[in-house]
């Protein structure tokens, strides 16, 4: 990065003038690296041990990088490369290190995790799911062993003991989700001796793109007091005999669907309701119902597995295994589908995975396309990007994009390509943007003749082995998004001299980052190789540019179309896309900064009171007369303890009633701008004004629980006066509420009339 750069503040220059200081080291880096070669294996920890206690900060690093990486070389068998060497340092100075897909970021993340912990440090290594985070532990183990550090990995199959034994450790590998789920159940704990993740201190985040900014928004709950939703039948039934072109219209992004005034009228008249009046509750099924059915696919969205919706995560192309729609909308899909209502209840707690992200006292990350969010990063994180040269130039080409007028020219196309490409023995990759559209293609070249695997969300078991055959000679793959499919495709014999890996992609994602995802599968380590996009106007992502349809006129008798504006509607449409999705983690961001703000005094407070005298002293004043008779006839210490568990379970139950409020709150908030107001405003000052008497409410329900309870040598049966916790807890991924609600449609109906 050069002067000019950095005058810009573009991503990538702060970072890489802080390391520039590292390229002038490699030589003293390579003479401790021979110092450190002659260590016996029982000395290397005892050497790491001491690395980080004296010296400068440079210096600790140079001594560092050189150790581990005799240290890995011994128990790996892998010396890392220089770059590699620099994305150590990157992570150790807090950036998020852009490395190339196969230049070995696995490695990177082990050595950074060894070089906190060795400072002292608390560090969680975070991955997008258990395989990788199981997988990349076990790895790792022989380097960790070596270096004198304890480590451990969180799997979902985890219980309670071996999750308390993983957290202990010096570095823990997990998915993102399960610390997330147990930072909630922390929440919930009554003692230390329940808590699992304590402290939250250093997270090295994989796939840091997806983690921070792909999934920024979603909402890991903590659900309790088991019920069912149902939708109602008769509403899913109406709103299936609904004509699209007459009674209800879908926007043009395709977020959002609203009854038109002939569908608002039919359904008035065929449920005998006034839906803008005393009715407005129908209008909200309704509503759910009708997204559920326009916008909401089947093997695009979701899969019916076993009688069970199945949600496919939008940016990695994979059965979200513990995510869920906000329970209204998962009913009504459920009803869509004729399904058995699934359980629903009441939400304990919530939390975003970026409120989960800024918990911790240092971020830092790797990933292979960072540059293209970088501002984004910069904004809601604070993290600088650390660009790192690939240890091999990449030599792969990447093809101008294939524009046609239809999916079924598109299609056809893409087969004819790949039968072309076949005949040679080349290796090929097909991504694709859906399940459907994976089984699509896939079944087309079987009718040709040409054997292809499948990777989709309806079986990714064998997910490891089909990625790393595919770049034998003569393998055709079929696979949707390869976000965090975390294994390396690696050229099979012969497969250099046909080309390379070809990768195709039928069609263009929402991201440019996850079409470079898709193209860095190719051309790894200087592989020779190829990347193409097959894009139609009828992709999902051109229905955000109407012009474009202007040019199907201009197909040839393939169906594709060579005009160069056309062309450059397809980049058009995807910098709209990648605006949308940072203006709302931006607005989601507004929202959600109050609710952690506020959870984090709650939490704050509750632990005052597990450990300190504060809030059983108010307590004690509150309801005075009544402590007074319990101290005499049970003891002062029976009554603190007691005083302390009405406290915790009278906190816990108000901020349950808090976080639903602040929920509905935030459905109806639209309603503001009937009146000029700014929803973010008036969400903020009326969640100021509700939590102003959050404590004195606590505090009241105390008081009233202690002057009717009966004080016995073991405290107060708590059950025996209402205060039962939940039988039984689980966890879930939300996601965000991107259906127009039924509060704005009121808006838009009432602005109408």
């Amino acid at each position: 990065m050069g002067i000019f750069a950095r005058l810009l503040n573009r991503p990538g220059a702060q970072a890489a003038g802080r390391t520039g200081w590292l390229e002038r080291s490699r030589s003293a880096i390579d003479e401790k690296s021979q110092d450190y070669a002659a260590l016996a294996d029982e000395d290397i920890a005892a050497t790491a041990a001491e690395i980080f206690t004296t010296g400068q900060r440079r210096e600790q690093q140079i001594a560092f990088a050189a150790l581990v990486r005799e240290a890995a070389e011994r128990a790996l068998g892998e010396r890392p490369f220089d770059s590699q060497l620099t994305g150590l340092v990157g992570l150790l100075d807090g950036h998020v290190v852009q490395m190339l897909t196969g230049e070995g970021k696995t490695l990177v993340g082990a050595m950074a995790a060894a070089g906190y912990a060795l400072q002292g440090r608390r560090v969680h290594v975070v991955s997008v799911n258990d395989y990788l985070a199981v997988r990349d532990r076990d790895w790792m183990a022989p380097l960790f062993e070596l270096l004198g550090v304890e480590s451990a990995a969180v799997s979902e199959s985890d219980d309670e003991a071996a999750r308390q034994s993983a957290y202990a450790t010096e570095v823990v590998y997990a998915s993102v989700q399960e610390v997330g789920f147990d930072v909630l159940r922390d929440r919930f704990a009554a003692d230390d001796a329940q808590l699992r993740v304590g402290e939250r201190d250093v997270v090295i985040v994989d796939e840091a793109d997806s983690v921070l900014i792909d999934e920024a928004r979603v909402p890991l709950v903590l659900a309790g007091s088991t019920s069912v939703e149902e939708a109602d039948a008769k509403i899913a039934a109406l709103v299936a005999d609904l004509d699209p072109n007459a009674d209800y219209e879908v926007s043009q992004d395709r977020k959002a669907v609203s009854l038109t005034n002939a569908g608002a009228d039919r359904v008035e008249r065929e449920l005998d309701v006034d839906l803008y009046g005393a009715d407005a509750d129908v209008l909200a099924s309704v509503n759910l119902a009708l997204y559920a059915r326009a916008l909401i696919k089947r093997d695009v969205d979701y899969l019916v597995v076993d009688g069970v919706i199945k949600l496919i995560s939008d940016s990695r192309g994979r059965v979200a295994d513990l995510q869920r729609w906000p329970d209204g909308l998962q009913a009504a899909v459920e009803a869509k589908e004729h399904l058995t209502a699934s359980e629903s209840g009441e939400i304990l707690d919530q939390m975003t995975v970026e409120e989960l992200i800024h918990g911790y006292r240092t971020v830092c990350g790797m990933t292979g396309t960072a540059l293209a969010v970088g501002d984004d990063l910069r904004e809601f994180y604070e993290l600088e990007i650390l660009p790192i040269e690939p240890n091999e130039a990449v030599v792969r080409v990447d093809e101008p994009d294939r524009l046609y007028t239809y999916q079924e020219s598109k299609e056809r196309a893409i087969v004819e390509e790949v039968a072309a490409q076949h005949a040679s023995g080349r290796p090929i990759l097909i991504g694709t943007r859906s399940v459907s559209e994976s089984e699509s293609l896939a079944e087309r070249l079987r009718e040709r003749g040409i054997r292809a695997e499948v990777l989709n969300a309806k079986d990714d078991t064998h997910e490891a082995g089909i990625i790393a055959a595919a770049g034998a000679a003569g393998a055709v793959t079929v696979s949707t998004q390869m976000a965090g499919r975390g294994t390396d495709i690696r050229l099979g014999e012969g497969a250099a001299e046909a080309g390379g890996l070809l990768v195709i992609g039928a069609g263009r994602y929402q991201s440019s980052r996850l079409d470079d995802q898709l193209r860095g599968r190719a051309g790894r380590q200087g592989d020779p190789g190829t990347s193409v996009f097959f894009t139609s106007l009828e992709d999902e992502l051109m229905t955000r540019v109407p012009e474009a349809q202007r040019f199907i006129e201009e197909g040839d008798e393939h169906g594709r179309i060579a005009a160069r504006r056309a062309a450059q509607l397809v980049e058009h449409a995807q910098r709209m896309s990648e605006g949308e999705n940072t203006a709302v983690h931006r607005d989601t961001w507004r929202f959600n900064e109050l609710m952690a703000k506020q959870r984090e005094l709650v939490l704050r407070r509750r632990d005052a009171i597990r450990r300190e005298s504060t809030g059983v002293d108010e307590l004690r004043a509150e309801a005075a007369e009544a402590v007074a008779a319990a101290d005499e006839k049970v003891g002062a210490e029976v009554v603190d303890a007691a005083l302390r568990e009405v406290l915790l379970f009278e906190l816990d139950s108000r901020w349950v009633d808090h976080l639903a409020y602040l929920n509905d709150l935030r459905e109806g908030i639209h309603l503001r701008t009937l009146a000029k107001e700014k929803p973010h405003e008036a969400f903020n000052a009326e969640s100021i004004r509700a939590f102003e008497s959050f404590w004195p409410d606590v505090l009241a329900d105390s008081a009233e629980v202690v002057r009717e309870a009966e004080f016995t040598p073991t405290g107060i049966d708590l059950r025996a006066h209402g205060l039962k916790r939940p039988s039984s807890t689980w966890t879930y991924l939300s996601t965000e509420s991107t259906f127009g609600s039924d509060i704005e449609a009121v808006v838009k109906r009432v602005a109408k009339r």
